[in-house]
């Protein structure tokens, strides 16, 4: 996990500084919805960053946020039943998909999921399969292809989506799996096969303002903004689709 403070315009004293904690596969787009709010806002946007598993429990313990924007519903489930969001606030706002990536040399040929039975695919990255959200839908996914008793024993795994991606790139893993997103912002990683939606857990990114936010009306302008025809155009260019 780590925190990334956007400042593309000088913020003056009537300026609201609004902590979003959010998945770690929203790294790049919140990067870019971040630089297009404070352009219109006088607004400045710091994100935390990480498994939503990890700062869904960061904020139950206490810890500031404003926005948590989490990569499945179970965690901001857990911090619904836990009073821990501002009432009226949550929306289910974005999907993505489940890819197997390989690195972009790679001669494997993975047509399906069953293939990474193959011998010759030692080693597969995967996001803690029992919390981070990438790894419970892809467990889930491969349990219902009944895959994973298969599979288990090759599992290497790392953080979130984007250690998966670079343990990928690295070359230090044949395979990994994580979403479309990711994979669309490597070049050193190639997609090799793509999870049929409708056979996959549906994902779903809620997004809501936190209850103990000290700046709810400033975390409310930006969900507001979000919902906003350039902001999501901009969403969509990173590959998620918009759910409202």
């Amino acid at each position: 996990m780590f925190v990334l403070a956007l400042a593309v315009n000088q913020i003056n004293a009537r300026a609201e500084e609004i902590l979003v904690s959010a998945a770690a596969s929203l790294t790049d787009v919140l990067k870019d919805v971040g630089k297009a709010y404070q352009a219109k806002s006088q607004n400045k946007l710091f994100l935390t960053l990480g498994p939503s598993n990890f700062l869904a429990r960061q904020i139950d313990e206490g810890a500031p946020a404003d926005v948590f924007f989490s990569a499945d519903l179970a965690q901001m489930d857990s911090l619904e039943k836990n009073n821990r969001l501002e009432p009226g606030t949550r929306r289910s706002f974005l999907s993505n998909q489940l890819v197997i990536v390989v690195p972009a040399d790679s001669k494997l040929k993975i047509s399906s999921a069953a293939d990474l039975l193959k011998p010759e695919i030692k080693r597969i990255a995967l996001a803690d399969p029992s919390g981070v959200p990438v790894g419970v839908y892809a467990k889930r996914y491969l349990t219902d292809e009944k895959l994973w008793s298969g599979v288990a024993a090759k599992i290497v795994p790392v953080l979130d989506a984007r250690a998966t991606l670079a343990a990928v790139e690295a070359g230090n893993v044949d395979a990994g799996i994580v979403y479309k997103t990711d994979s669309a912002i490597s070049a050193k990683v190639k997609v090799a096969f793509a999870v049929p939606v409708e056979k996959a857990p549906k994902i779903v990114y809620p997004v809501a303002v936190v209850k103990d936010s000290k700046k709810k009306a400033a975390a409310r302008d930006f969900l507001s903004f979000l919902t906003t025809p350039a902001a999501k155009s901009l969403i969509k260019q990173y590959g998620f689709v918009v759910l409202e």
